[in-house]
């Protein structure tokens, strides 16, 4: 006598779902929680789930690798783009918007292509980044003036804005280790602007004009980062990228080499 498969209705009415959600959404992935576990890391998981590690650090407000057994991670969802589709109709659709949408996926512009593969950020991590207030920055327990904290985001932003984010960490924390060096001026905006004696600006944004361009997101929360203590340099007071014929760049110990940017002592 063979038995019939009984299925809890829920379980059932999830079955007979399935395939009209796959009709409806056949562009997009199922949101999806990962639960660590030990042994665990950002990077293994974001193979397990096929996904950008930027975007998953976004989605769920990781500025640092550190992860622990049991906390849950909220997996971005893939949507691949369609004829006819722009950031604002797709953001209408998916309950978000379209500056969430350009920063998940570090977008330059607003234009997208079929076939292009976008992260949707959770609902619950739209607009995550709130611009700080005079009050809540601060550095070893000093307040610190918006305007050094815009002027930290907008060095990071036109230094390192197409590195990965620790790298853009990494730059930030070069500017303070200079504030605190008695090598260099003693504030954020003398070390930014700092002029040698020959006449050479430290900085080439500050050069080219890069440094007057707004801050992005991904600038200021890695300015955050760097303000809190976080230095993936390792304590670097010069960085340039590897290439840059420079004999004193090239000459300095190297304490970090990181995407496109080599950090010096």
């Amino acid at each position: 006598m063979v038995k019939k498969l009984i299925l809890p209705k829920r379980k059932l009415i999830c079955l007979l779902l399935l395939p009209v959600l796959l009709l409806l959404f056949p562009a997009i992935s199922m949101a999806q929680v990962h639960t660590v576990s030990k042994g665990d890391s950002i990077y293994r998981i974001c193979l397990m789930y096929n996904v950008n590690q930027y975007a998953l650090s976004y989605n769920n407000n990781l500025w640092t690798n550190i992860i622990y057994p049991g906390q849950q991670l909220n997996i971005p969802v893939r949507y691949t783009v369609r004829q006819g589709d722009s950031l604002y109709l797709i953001g209408k659709k998916f309950g978000t918007n379209v500056n969430s949408i350009r920063a998940i996926n570090q977008l330059k512009s607003d234009i997208i292509n079929p076939g292009q593969v976008l992260y949707l950020p959770s609902k619950s991590n739209n607009n995550t980044y709130s611009e700080p207030s005079v009050q809540n920055v601060s550095r070893g327990g000093a307040r610190l003036s918006m305007t050094d904290f815009d002027l930290l985001a907008r060095i990071i932003t036109s230094e390192a804005d197409s590195e990965s984010y620790a790298t853009q960490v990494a730059v930030g924390a070069t500017v303070l280790n200079r504030v605190d060096s008695t090598l260099f001026p003693n504030s954020i905006p003398g070390v930014v602007y700092q002029v040698s004696e020959n006449g050479r600006y430290q900085f080439e944004p500050v050069l080219n004009g890069y440094i007057n361009k707004p801050a992005s997101e991904s600038g200021k929360k890695a300015a955050l980062d760097a303000l809190n203590g976080v230095d993936p340099s390792n304590g670097a007071l010069y960085f340039f990228e590897s290439w840059v014929p420079n004999k004193f760049l090239q000459s300095r110990p190297v304490s970090k080499v990181m995407d496109a940017f080599t950090f010096s002592f």
